[in-house]
């Protein structure tokens, strides 16, 4: 008879996965052990966080057949998970309280539902070369401190021989995250909703070129992440130390035209290119984790994939006719103050 899979085992799974990166105990949690326990904050009063690779709740004793691992938690994966009787979800992000459950308490959530909760993150960044592989290049060079800044990350990398111009990047790009059928799905939703105007983040977030054209050569690419903290001074840097890019890749958070960055690249006569949003992490980095899981439990442990669908829907097109008549009348009966 096979043992029982824990909680316990999930967690003794990812840690092997991440080469020993998952939290072990208190020591790791306040000991400055685990270089992985990292705060988070913009020092907007009240809303960091503390990262904590590993069981963020839950029981290591308790059963799992079932697992979901999703990017960020919400209200909506819970609500999910419960329905589906899910014991485990794993989600990339960072989670706290009210922040990740609907705005409550995340221990009475998920309590209710049987549900143990880990996160990792930080832990799990570095582990492989998905980002890069994807956009269709090989990094050489690798910085985590760009110009002194901890976490400005800049990729410095070559064009794999398959991919030799900007646009069969983005076909590369396309291919290999499925834009056709997201394509195909939106427009199913459009038809059945009757709003032609519907639209959903891995469509309207489509990898583009913003400088250059689709037959412009790929041969070395400065991949920076625009959000870590990477600036028009830093790349003008980049180009020195590398003068044979010739191309800008910007992914994970994007930047549009009239952006200095933009604008910066194109002084230097390179091309720029926006690749995969953020929104698209589930594939790049989620996918690979959840493969690697079913290596290290057992068959009979089903692991699934929450996928998010974010629509842009205006806002007469919503729910339909009774729940367009039901909003009406909560703002005209409650909250619509007429004396003021």
């Amino acid at each position: 008879m096979v043992p029982e899979t824990r909680v316990a085992d999930v967690l003794q799974a990812l840690d092997a996965i991440t080469g020993g990166r998952v939290v072990k105990g208190i020591a790791d949690l306040f000991g400055a052990k685990n270089p992985f326990v990292i705060t988070k904050t913009s020092h907007v009063p009240g809303k960091a966080v503390l990262e904590t690779p590993g069981l963020v709740y839950g029981d290591l004793e308790a059963p799992v057949r079932k697992i979901a691992l999703c990017m960020t938690l919400t209200e909506s994966n819970i609500e999910l998970a419960g329905a589906l009787g899910i014991d485990v979800i794993i989600a990339h992000h960072p989670i706290a309280d009210a922040a990740n459950s609907g705005g409550v308490p995340l221990a009475g959530y998920c309590r209710i539902y049987g549900l143990n909760v880990m996160e990792l993150h930080e832990a799990f960044h570095g582990l492989h070369p998905g980002l890069s592989y994807l956009h269709g290049h090989r990094p050489f060079r690798v910085e985590i401190a760009y110009g002194g800044i901890p976490g400005n990350i800049l990729f410095i990398g070559r064009a794999l021989p398959e991919v030799r111009t900007l646009g069969q990047m983005l076909d590369r790009l396309g291919e290999l995250t499925g834009y056709a059928e997201e394509s195909a799905v939106l427009s199913a939703e459009r038809e059945v909703r009757d709003c032609p105007g519907l639209m959903e983040t891995s469509v309207a977030a489509r990898g583009q070129i913003l400088v250059g054209r689709p037959e412009s050569p790929m041969g070395t690419v400065i991949h920076i992440f625009p959000h870590t903290g990477f600036t028009p001074h830093h790349l003008e840097q980049a180009k020195r130390e590398h003068p044979e890019a010739e191309t800008v890749l910007a992914s994970i958070s994007r930047v549009r035209l009239g952006h200095p960055l933009v604008d910066k690249a194109r002084d230097l006569g390179m091309n720029f290119v926006v690749g995969n949003s953020h929104a698209l992490e589930i594939l790049e980095n989620w996918l690979p984790l959840a493969k690697a899981l079913r290596h290290y439990l057992p068959p009979e442990v089903e692991t699934i994939i929450f996928r998010e669908r974010v629509t842009a829907v205006p806002v007469e097109r919503v729910g339909g006719p009774a729940a367009q008549r039901y909003a009406e009348d909560m703002a005209n009966g409650y909250l619509i103050r007429r004396n003021g």
